[in-house]
């Protein structure tokens, strides 16, 4: 949208042009367009095309956890991604404070986690906005809250109940690629006094933005690159397994079309006592309490796969199929 300029910028520029010192015939200056540099000492791991699988995983994920705090907290709010980048765990760690609080997570496939850990953090003031929320207040933040504020027991007790029922939700956005459940592990109180994740790792960072009525704050996961890098390899292979399958579905089904199978056309069933078919002769009449013109029952392998009128075809008896029972 175009700036909208006040009265008096408006008077500054007629000013300006009537005295001269503009020159309207100039041609305006286009700002300079800025671009990101490149790294080549760190070069980037994961393609666009990868970034934006993420993308579409957290969208998902955004949608999820949207409608299960709007439960929680019997309040509206909105998250959507603010970004997915991928950069060092150093860039990350040197933002933290000894007050912050970092959530620590896991996937259930050991090989594919490894010992780098997931880890969530939200900011305070969103914590402390949905705590008073479920204590029954209206969620406002605090203005006279200190910056390097250390939440109490009480507090961190509710965190770790909110946050481990989202990372829970986490393992369906990656439903559409791989089977992945995610576990709470633990909460780290002061991260600056541990080495989580080493510091030249590369990482992805993924920000969620979160806004309440009244509060907005930023929810950050951090996803260790070899844990991804693992799980993308696990995507491709289980993708060139089903694309080999494709392949060899006319082959195998080539093999199988000359099979024999045995057809067995059932007119009815009855029963009879044992003395009554001891007792049966050529020429005797066996009641099967059916029409002349009930439908024929075709079976295969002890299975009915249709049903069919009796009839002859090229002067042999035959049986036109009709309702199929079984889908091929």
């Amino acid at each position: 949208m175009a700036e909208v300029l006040s009265q008096s910028q408006i008077d500054a520029l007629l000013n300006a042009a009537r005295s001269g010192e503009m020159d309207l015939d100039a041609p305006a200056l286009e700002p300079e367009k800025k671009y990101k540099k490149y790294d080549f000492y760190s070069p980037r791991k994961f393609t666009k095309e990868r970034i934006k699988m993420l993308n579409s995983i957290f969208e998902g994920y955004a949608r999820v956890i949207n409608s299960r705090i709007n439960a929680l907290l019997h309040t509206t709010c909105e998250i959507e991604v603010e970004s997915i980048e991928e950069q060092r765990y150093n860039e990350f760690s040197n933002a933290l404070t000894e007050s912050d609080v970092l959530a620590l997570a896991k996937i259930d496939q050991e090989q594919l986690q490894e010992e780098s850990p997931i880890l969530v953090h939200l900011d305070t003031e969103i914590v402390l906005t949905m705590v008073d929320r479920m204590m029954g207040g209206d969620g406002a933040p605090d203005s006279n809250l200190a910056t390097d504020y250390k939440m109490t027991d009480l507090e961190l007790n509710m965190y770790e109940d909110i946050i481990g029922s989202l990372i829970e939700l986490l393992g369906g956005s990656w439903e559409n690629y791989i089977g992945l459940k995610f576990e709470y592990v633990r909460t780290e109180v002061n991260p600056t006094l541990v080495q989580l994740i080493g510091f030249d790792e590369t990482v992805i960072l993924v920000g969620l933005d979160i806004k309440f009525p009244n509060c907005s704050g930023r929810m950050s996961l951090v996803l260790p690159g070899v844990m991804l890098t693992n799980i993308f390899a696990e995507i491709g292979k289980s993708t060139a397994r089903h694309v080999t399958g494709e392949d060899k579905s006319d082959e195998i089904f080539g093999s199988l079309r000359e099979s024999d199978l045995e057809i067995v056309a059932e007119l009815a069933r009855t029963r009879l006592l044992l003395s009554d078919l001891y007792h049966l002769n050529v020429g005797d009449v066996v009641d099967i309490k059916q029409p002349k013109d009930s439908p024929i029952f075709l079976n295969i392998d002890g299975r009915r796969w249709f049903d069919g009128r009796m009839g002859v075809h090229n002067k042999q008896k035959a049986v036109k199929i009709g309702e199929t029972y079984i889908k091929a």
